[in-house]
């Protein structure tokens, strides 16, 4: 009976680090009573845990299906500052001590680093975010977001990510919506205050994103950042320079030219174009014809612009048309690719995140695991 429970309780997973609660030490005692109630003594990370219920309820059900239960009795503790040290240290895959590294600039990071970038606002660079995310994680993908844009933060809501990140002694646990991990200055500020910080407040930002957060093993993570070639911008290339930098820009002439800029960093920071996505590109009229409000070959512009500039294919990935759906499901919290994948602005998103998800990792710095034959 004993190990029946303990396989149950191993079934159940922390709603914010994604591992067993066994695994996680969070389970202090498991004991069956000749009356067949199992009494559950859970550790919490810390007081008042958001998704205590949560837990309450799986642990409920898990336990609550071994043959001989007659019902679940749990009571809620909290670790000592040793065992949340012990936690993090585990999660972290060091001592508790060390320096926090961001896991995604390491040599042996397989998670693909994508920074969405704009030449100038207004031209739904969030949008395309965390449509991509979305549709990303859809796919099974393990997926995260940084809201970079550290004075227009937007990301959160327009996710539908409503919970508040939970710490961990220096350790930092992001909420999810829609199966994406998402991070935002939003989440620490009250009653939607503006953040008013230069420089070197903007890049310790960035680097507590990346470093002090728990992300987990991510497949794919996505930074929003802010328009134009700023502080991020420059901090993003120090900290991942192995990121990779999808363009966002609009059909017009003029905001083409402020897209090619943005792009143009990527000679500088020597990281690589992964391409550019047109948005806005057209309003599809009731009998079938298409009104470009905004101009045309914007996106093509651009793509080839940079293609020259930079010496190496710039692929036009999408072109995203104008739909007032899309601006309703961001601010409803659901991306339209999941609250209408069928639109043609989800089917056009789709198709940027199939190509994005789909790309044929490099195995430059890779072991091949070959060995010389012995003699």
């Amino acid at each position: 009976m004993e190990d029946a429970l303990q396989a149950a309780l191993a079934t159940v997973d922390d709603p914010e680090i994604r591992r067993p609660i066994t695994e996680l030490g969070m389970v202090r005692s498991a004991e069956i009573g000749a009356d067949g109630v199992v009494r559950v003594e859970l550790l919490l990370t810390v007081a008042g845990c958001p998704l205590k219920d949560k837990l309450r309820a799986d642990i409920t059900r898990a336990v609550g299906g071994v043959a001989g239960v007659t019902g679940v009795e749990i009571e809620f503790g909290v670790m000592s500052p040793e065992q949340r040290q012990s936690l993090q240290s585990k999660l972290r895959g060091g001592g508790a001590t060390e320096e926090p590294v961001i896991p995604f600039a390491q040599p042996g990071s397989r998670t693909r680093v994508y920074a969405v970038a704009s030449g100038k606002g207004g031209v739904g660079k969030s949008s395309v975010t965390v449509n991509l995310a979305a549709a990303l994680a859809a796919r099974g993908l393990a997926v995260g977001v940084i809201d970079a844009d550290i004075y227009g933060h937007s990301v959160p809501r327009m996710l539908g990510a409503e919970g508040r990140p939970t710490r961990v002694e220096d350790m930092i646990m992001p909420p999810q919506a829609h199966g994406v991990k998402v991070i935002s200055i939003g989440m620490f500020t009250a009653d939607n205050a503006a953040v008013v910080w230069r420089g070197p407040m903007l890049h310790r930002a960035l680097q507590q994103f990346l470093a002090d957060v728990y992300w987990g093993d991510l497949d794919v993570l996505l930074l929003d950042l802010p328009p134009g070639t700023g502080d991020v911008a420059i901090s993003l290339a120090q900290l991942l320079p192995n990121a990779e930098i999808l363009v966002v820009t609009t059909p017009q002439t003029a905001a083409a030219e402020v897209a090619e800029r943005a792009g143009a960093i990527a000679l500088q920071t020597h990281q690589r174009l992964v391409g550019v996505v047109e948005n806005m590109s057209w309003l599809e009229l009731p009998n079938g014809e298409r009104m470009e409000i905004f101009g045309a070959g914007g996106g093509a512009a651009v793509s080839e612009s940079l293609t020259r500039l930079i010496g190496a294919q710039v692929p036009l990935l999408g072109q995203i048309p104008l739909d007032t759906r899309v601006r309703e499901a961001g601010d409803s919290g659901t991306p339209i690719v999941l609250a209408e994948p069928t639109a043609p602005a989800a089917v056009a998103l789709n198709g940027v995140a199939e190509r994005l998800a789909v790309r044929r990792e490099s195995l430059l710095g890779k072991s091949l695991g070959l060995r010389p034959a012995g003699r």
